[in-house]
């Protein structure tokens, strides 16, 4: 395998991150169309669930490809149902999207699930391989079809998944500088259970990494090599909402607060251990030459500063026609809907001032949450139509 090396990173690595959450995914391929238009190809991409599988896209295609490989994803998992609502407001398309989602419950998703029939009981017994509400084998044929994984393990770009080992809640990423990586590898990063199946991997059965953390920024930050890094971390669910007014909005809320990022938390503990990284450097230098060989010393400053940090932090903000089935709701009109709106807040986020004229000091890690007030121009679809 030849693996990307991580001793040789480029000078400024860019780097795509992408949270789960499942139909919502449509808004992490709107980003990376409009990276693709400006010229940005990721050195390295991380992804959890859905974001593991666009990243799987990506990753798994030549750059002229990739972009017509999501879309192609997401038109065979999207659909229309027996109706289409052209002006979709207030309480219709809130009852339309519900309506999609329950229908995609039932019937399942092509290319992605189908239900197990018959549908177990929770007291039934079953192989570890079964024990789910619905049979994934349509999503490995999908990744077969769409992702060259000979590509992914090439070393062009660095690609990493999250799980979770089932049996310990221990978190396990799967990185293609340490091992070869297939279809399952992804497959296990999006099992989110009692949904789908439990994935096995050496012996080991793996969940979605999002049971334990839904966003892979952590990982690359804590197993990155000392350069520059321009990270896009495109998140699907938003950790800030409105008050809710209903028992539906309440459940709505509550799933946003569980699978949304901690993003700020993380680049400011990553921010805190650079800062004692540099200050432990400076006092080294300060240091009588006899005590510069102390062991407790040398240990702290192997740990080198890494070099400066730009975080575009780009989140799919809820809608107020949305429902906490919006995470299954495959309706074709939501999905391109959901395209549009990251293809929309990246550009604006690519071309607004603070981006373009950030300047930051050697070791900083400074986040950038550029999109979340911009008014939303009309949203289209990826092929230009009104969406």
């Amino acid at each position: 395998m030849n693996a990307p090396d991580p001793d040789h990173p480029p000078e400024t690595q860019c780097v795509l991150v992408l949270q789960g959450g499942g139909a919502l995914g449509a808004y992490q391929a709107g980003v990376y169309e409009a990276l693709a238009g400006l010229g940005a190809s990721p050195h390295w991409i991380s992804g959890i669930s859905i974001g593991a599988i666009n990243a799987a896209i990506i990753a798994g295609n030549p750059p002229q490809d990739r972009v017509p490989a999501l879309r192609q994803f997401w038109d065979t998992v999207s659909g229309e149902l027996l109706y289409r609502l052209d002006e979709p407001i207030g309480f219709a398309r809130r009852t339309f999207n519900e309506a999609s989602a329950q229908y995609a419950a039932a019937f399942g998703v092509p290319g992605f699930f189908t239900p197990r029939w018959p549908m177990p009981f929770p007291e039934w017994p079953a192989r570890l391989g079964q024990l789910s509400y619905y049979d994934t084998t349509p999503l490995r044929n999908t990744l077969l079809d769409l992702v060259d994984f000979d590509r992914i393990n090439s070393g062009e770009t660095r690609f990493s998944v999250g799980a979770v080992n089932m049996l310990t809640g221990n978190f396990a990423y799967f990185d293609n500088t340490r091992r070869t990586i297939g279809p399952e590898h992804v497959m296990a990063s999006g099992a989110l259970p009692p949904g789908f199946p439990p994935v096995e991997i050496d012996g080991k059965w793996y969940w979605d990494g999002g049971l334990v953390s839904n966003t892979p920024l952590q990982y690359v930050l804590d197993n990155r090599t000392p350069c520059q890094m321009t990270v896009f971390q495109v998140d699907l669910f938003s950790a800030r909402g409105t008050e809710p007014r209903t028992l539906a909005d309440v459940d709505q809320r509550v799933k946003d607060i569980r699978f949304s990022s901690r993003t700020r938390l993380g680049t400011d503990q990553s921010r805190e251990v650079q800062k004692i990284r540099a200050a432990a450097h400076r006092l080294a230098r300060k240091l009588p030459p006899e005590w510069r060989e102390d062991p407790d010393l040398a240990g702290i400053l192997n740990h080198h500063p890494e070099g400066a940090v730009a975080v575009m932090h780009l989140i799919n903000r809820t809608r107020g026609y949305e429902t906490n089935s919006k995470d299954y709701e495959f309706s074709r009109m939501t999905i391109h809907e959901h395209w549009a709106a990251g293809r929309a807040d990246a550009l604006y986020s690519l071309e607004h001032p603070d981006w373009t004229g950030r300047a930051l000091e050697a070791d900083e890690i400074a986040t950038f949450d550029l999109a979340g007030d911009r008014l939303n121009p009309p949203l289209t679809a990826p092929n230009g139509e009104k969406a």
